[in-house]
């Protein structure tokens, strides 16, 4: 988690709010996606993907409300949404030729460590606000690694990460078969590992990666095996007919370097890059307004930016793949450029999940990689 996550981790005034013995319903919350990684000193070949999940702290008042998104603005100075209010603003259908949108779909999911309250927070999500139960299933290609966030620093961002990820896929398309797929580790091998089974074994008919990498921190850029191993994954998928989505980050276009740099996998030609909005409803709850997320902009970051800058959308020309045609043709650049799509991502503008494994802390953490990957799968 880079330095702008932890310092921005933090609870809010109020009576903590805990549903279902120690778990908690999550204030949604942000960041487009894992990103900022850096080579490790003892294997300069080694890609580390991480995840920035970021936590604030709901009250009472706003359970009381039924989750309310002006409540919410009152409350904790940023709006809060539900499944509801995102199928309402999107015009994403629950249903699809009188069945659940997503019916017949399956959604590969890859994670590092995965959750250790992943089944339970589902459920509790599911109940809270009236989705049918998931048909999710859990695949570990190289043994289920033990939940030891003392032994592994980021493991409980990437479990924050992993329950986010399926309760947002299962939100926007409750008929889908989620299939989540955990890596031992966030390295690149065995998150390589777990893509290619994936792929392999046709889990998903759309893969997400809600991780990334700055192209400035892969040593070696396009000549690092891990980067070349996963790119012939995404060839393999692409030729599979499997729909490949990651996310473009969530520290803005140069992801803390000195020049701009696009982050890997979402740079990735076979892989459809993700970036993240300010996602605003309108007095019925429908489609109101939206621009690009940039907390650092004072003219647009929303309600005062009271709560500091928690991060901005990824998006830069990539160092390492030339644009396809299609792509140069229409921004007149030679390079690869992310992001390709964008959905709602910010902090100030958060989904509600609901995590067990924190007790009773209210966590906000999002990614749009989940919410657009099914948004366009389920209109097709």
């Amino acid at each position: 988690m880079g330095e702008m996550e932890k310092s921005r981790r933090r609870g809010v005034k109020g009576k903590a709010l805990t549903f279902f013995g120690v778990s908690t319903l999550v204030l949604g919350g942000v960041a487009a996606s894992g990103a900022v990684a850096a080579s490790s000193a003892s294997n300069t070949t080694s890609i580390i993907y991480e995840v920035n999940p970021i936590a604030i702290q709901a009250n009472s008042a706003l359970a009381a409300s039924g989750f309310d998104t002006n409540t919410c603005i009152k409350q904790i100075g940023l709006a809060c949404y539900g499944p509801s209010q995102f199928h309402s603003a999107y015009n994403v259908p629950w249903t699809i030729n009188g069945q659940l949108a997503g019916t017949g779909e399956q959604i590969a999911i890859i994670d590092a460590y995965g959750s250790p309250t992943l089944a339970s927070d589902l459920a509790t999500y599911d109940a809270e606000f009236g989705l049918p139960s998931a048909n999710l299933h859990v695949y570990y290609p190289d043994g289920k690694p033990a939940y030891n966030p003392l032994q592994h620093a980021g493991e409980t961002g990437w479990a924050e990460e992993t329950s986010l990820d399926v309760q947002t896929v299962h939100d926007l398309a409750p008929g889908a078969t989620i299939n989540l797929i955990v890596a031992s580790s966030p390295n690149g091998n065995d998150l390589n590992v777990a893509e290619s089974y994936a792929v392999s074994n046709h889990l998903g008919d759309v893969m997400s990666m809600s991780f990334g990498a700055p192209e400035a921190a892969i040593a070696g850029g396009g000549n690092n095996l891990q980067l070349t191993q996963a790119d012939s994954i995404y060839k393999q998928a692409a030729a599979a007919g499997i729909s490949v989505f990651a996310s473009s980050g969530d520290s803005g276009a140069s992801a803390g370097y000195a020049t701009a740099n696009a982050s890997f996998p979402a740079s990735d030609p076979n892989v459809t890059s993700a970036g993240g909005t300010d996602l605003f409803l309108n007095s019925k709850g429908g489609y109101g307004s939206e621009y690009t997320w940039n907390d650092s902009d004072p003219t647009t970051c929303p309600f005062g930016c009271l709560d500091g800058v928690f991060g901005a959308t990824g998006g830069a020309p990539s160092v390492v793949y030339s644009a396809a045609p299609y792509q140069s043709a229409a921004s007149g650049m030679a390079a690869r450029t992310t992001s390709d799509v964008a959905f709602n991502a910010s902090v100030y503008t958060a989904p509600m999940i609901y995590l067990g494994f924190l007790g009773r802390q209210i966590t906000t953490s999002t990614s749009s990689v989940e919410q657009v990957r099914l948004l366009l799968h389920g209109l097709q």
